[in-house]
């Protein structure tokens, strides 16, 4: 159910859930902008541990004044069990495996032209990449990314219609000028068929 829940974040069907979720990711990328990795970790957990030792002290001196007994206050969350079995660590890590063997697999393809058409297409890929890393750092694509994905589902949505009749011209486009490169090189147009 976990993929549901994403889903239920980007679509923003919990307006309230998406928005801290949406403001949690901003405020720690546009941290990470101002500081480095270390000292955001450093100052997320200082905050954290003050506020929990804040509300145990609060708690315990509201106890004293009221003279209850009732416990510490985060009792129920020390008791809860955190630790992963061996049979999920395993199925992580064989799912972790597959997917760097194929990556491997793909990527040694790609750098020995075993299909001389997708070699060129990882090529060009890479070389558009190559202008895209001199616009942006990685941060600042990370944080466009956030925001696509928070933003772009709700305006397909409310779009759709507009934005497929475009994406079936740009589609259409894009497939001729393939064909038109596939019939300009030798052996691509077996690769086609």
């Amino acid at each position: 159910m976990p993929f549901l829940q994403a889903i239920d974040l980007l679509y923003w069907r919990d307006i309230k859930q998406t928005g801290i979720v949406f403001g949690s990711f901003l405020l720690l990328l546009f941290s990470l902008t101002q500081f480095s990795v270390v000292s955001v970790v450093a100052y997320l957990a200082l905050a954290a541990l003050s506020a929990t030792i804040s509300f145990r002290i609060y708690k315990s001196v509201l106890q004293a004044v009221q003279k209850t007994d009732e416990g510490h206050p985060f009792k129920a969350y020390l008791e809860l069990e955190i630790t992963l079995s061996q049979e999920q660590i395993q199925k992580y890590t064989d799912c972790l495996q597959f997917y760097v063997n194929s990556t491997l697999k793909e990527l040694r393809r790609l750098f020995l032209v075993q299909d001389l058409v997708d070699s060129l297409k990882f090529a060009v890929l890479m070389w558009l990449l190559t202008y895209v890393g001199a616009l942006f750092n990685g941060l600042t694509l990370l944080l466009m990314a956030v925001v696509s994905m928070f933003t772009l589902p709700v305006v397909y949505v409310k779009h759709q219609a507009q934005i497929d009749q475009y994406l079936g011209l740009v589609r259409t486009h894009i497939n001729a000028v393939v064909a038109k490169i596939q019939a300009k090189i030798p052996g691509a147009k077996r690769h086609a068929e």
